[in-house]
């Protein structure tokens, strides 16, 4: 019995938090209404999830932007009133796409300059690096001598034909 205390009780928990969960039911006159919301929720930003639309959040912000929304649809707001209201009210931060402007340089330009930057730090690296090796990196006199001599010997040595295609014979 004591087995089955874990399972039961993680059950429990799961279908509990389902029962508890907040869903919008929002009833529409036509059916350009209701894709008039679907389109606006999934363009406009959850401002507390960040990553998120207000159709997928389930924040209380979020709730209260749909609930403003649906008010604004069925009062016969136009989606570009709408949209003002909502970048007015909260800033162009709220539109998944905001428009190129002097406030939103940074959002635009911001992802090139950084890969820009990262490109530039990694060309240096690779060069440090090749002259490192070239230079000989870290290694003294003695071991520099050693390491020539080895390569030395390693030039000189004449390639050994296996013969019959390569192929060792069996003895």
């Amino acid at each position: 019995m004591k087995h089955l205390a874990f399972p039961v009780f993680f059950l429990l928990m799961v279908c509990g938090s389902v029962a508890f969960a907040r869903f919008d039911t929002f009833v529409f006159e036509t059916p350009q209404d209701e894709q008039r919301f679907k389109k606006l929720s999934a363009e406009l930003r959850c401002l507390v999830c960040q990553n998120q639309n207000l159709a997928d959040s389930n924040a209380e912000l979020a709730m209260d932007l749909r609930r403003e929304l649906y008010n604004m649809i069925k009062a016969g707001k136009s989606d570009a009133e709408i949209i003002d209201f909502m970048v007015v009210r909260y800033g162009d931060f709220v539109l998944y796409r905001p428009p190129v402007k002097p406030s939103t340089y940074v959002l635009w330009v911001g992802p090139l300059v950084l890969f820009v930057i990262g490109v530039v730090a990694l060309v240096m690296f690779v060069r440090r690096r090749g002259d490192d090796v070239l230079a000989g990196g870290d290694l003294n006199s003695d071991e520099q001598n050693r390491l020539e001599g080895l390569l030395g010997k390693q030039n000189e040595k004449p390639h050994q034909k296996t013969g019959s295609g390569g192929k060792r014979k069996q003895k």
